[in-house]
């Protein structure tokens, strides 16, 4: 089973349908006990940056999640993804998960629309990273964001350019990833991440 975790922050149904699309067994849980028995973890997420860690902070799940992502694969989306650096600054500077090294901050692209929202070519730097098995050279992917990750190289496995290059898709070497676009809105290709981060999470027992 593929935990959903739901604290309140946006886009968990449409992750879920996609996961059911897919025939994958999961569940939307607030749940201690059914994030801990799960295969593989997803922390979704829409909005900002540190009303989301307070409402995971009120789920009393940040411990959680950090003990769990030691040792299952964890997958964060879109805010999500965000939520799991070392800090984020969006109207105030606030403490995230720190499961990856780095921090999260506005996108400053004065000659471009911010948000930015629409399709883009992801780019890879890490070619061999097991959620990219079956994609192609041309590949796009569906980002909303304002905000962006500012990390070691050695955690990019895949970027976009808008203005500069904008971390897609992280890790943190391990079980840890997280995409800044959303999979279950990118068509096949989303579909396809989806499928390997699942195949991945089967791998862990």
């Amino acid at each position: 089973m593929i935990a959903i975790i739901d604290y309140g922050a946006g886009n968990i149904f449409s992750v879920k349908n996609a996961l059911d699309y897919l025939g994958i067994e999961n569940k939307l849980t607030k749940s201690k006990d059914d994030i801990e028995n799960a295969k593989g973890i997803i922390l979704p997420g829409v909005g900002a940056f540190s009303w989301a860690m307070k409402m995971l902070r009120e789920s009393g799940l940040v411990e959680t999640i950090k003990e769990q992502a030691k040792k299952k694969y964890f997958l964060g989306i879109c805010l999500g993804m965000q939520l799991i650096f070392e800090k984020g600054y969006e109207f105030e500077e606030c403490d995230g998960l720190g499961l990856v090294k780095g921090k999260v901050d506005k996108i400053i692209e004065p000659d471009l629309v911010i948000p930015h929202m629409g399709w883009n070519r992801l780019e890879y730097n890490i070619k061999d990273c097991p959620l990219l098995e079956g994609l192609g050279e041309e590949e796009y992917v569906y980002f909303v964001h304002s905000y962006k990750a500012f990390c070691n190289d050695e955690n990019v496995v895949a970027y976009c350019t808008y203005g500069n290059k904008i971390p897609a898709l992280v890790t943190d070497g391990k079980f840890v990833f997280g995409a800044q676009f959303h999979p279950e809105k990118s068509g096949n290709t989303g579909l396809k991440i989806l499928k390997n981060f699942v195949r991945l999470s089967g791998e862990v027992y």
